[in-house]
């Protein structure tokens, strides 16, 4: 039937020229006619349904009217003499050119800044020599990032900005601005990225015992002063002067 050829390549009917004329006539009337019909029938049918049915459309809306609304961040406040939301200190956003990859994650660039980098590929190759393989899930994120992060999730959780902050720091406020922080995760153990189970990888054992002599510390441990929940999978680096400065110039 030739269904692979195009219709409009498809060789015409022999006929007359005065009949082939008067067919084409028509078929283009009918072509016409057609179009007309099926933009009336979508026309009708987008208006009955509406704008809102469509989640591509729908979502940023909602983003940006929670965001100003009830997602609404408290004013900064002082804590250890620091700037301080909910918990978490204000950061600057590091430079894009300082950055590199140090991997992917689901088809995802992975990007620390050069020292915390340089460090963290040395510490990669010290645990694969130990038979331990880690994952880097999530590297430097953008302050516009993190706010889409922080309000979209907190909206489809239902979670008040308290409760966010705890598990998430503010747009602005997360370490992982300044490209020194990373969450690890374990290649045999993928159920537990990003979740409070990686503490029982060898991929942590690891990192609790080694981490340091690389430079890297966990940023927020049980009980820590801050106030957020703890997170056994991210790492901060620490292990040249302007990281150090960055976590602990108060």
């Amino acid at each position: 039937m030739n269904d692979d050829i195009p219709v409009a390549r498809r060789q015409p009917t022999r006929v007359g020229r005065k009949q082939g004329l008067v067919i084409s006539s028509r078929l283009w009337l009918s072509l016409g006619l057609g179009l007309i019909l099926l933009g009336l029938l979508f026309w009708v049918d987008w208006g009955l349904l509406g704008l809102s049915d469509s989640p591509e459309v729908a979502a940023p809306v909602a983003v940006e009217e929670s965001s100003q609304s009830s997602f609404s961040l408290p004013p900064p406040t002082l804590q250890d003499g620091r700037v301080s939301v909910l918990g978490h200190f204000a950061f600057s956003e590091a430079p894009l050119d300082s950055l590199q990859a140090v991997g992917s994650y689901h088809g995802r660039e992975i990007r620390l800044r050069q020292a915390a980098a340089e460090s963290y590929r040395r510490m990669n190759e010290a645990a694969q020599a130990a038979g331990i393989r880690l994952v880097p899930i999530s590297g430097f994120r953008s302050i516009a990032d993190q706010e889409f992060l922080f309000f979209q999730l907190a909206q489809s959780r239902a979670l008040r900005p308290e409760e966010r902050a705890a598990v998430s720091a503010p747009p602005g406020y997360s370490e992982h601005h300044t490209g020194y922080a990373i969450d690890i995760g374990d290649a045999g153990f993928p159920q537990f990225d990003t979740e409070e189970g990686f503490e029982t990888t060898p991929a942590f054992r690891w990192l609790e015992s080694n981490a340091a002599r690389f430079g890297f510390e966990l940023s927020f441990p049980r009980g820590n002063p801050q106030g957020v929940s703890y997170e056994p999978w991210h790492w901060r680096f620490v292990g040249d002067r302007n990281s150090l400065e960055t976590f602990y110039t108060r």
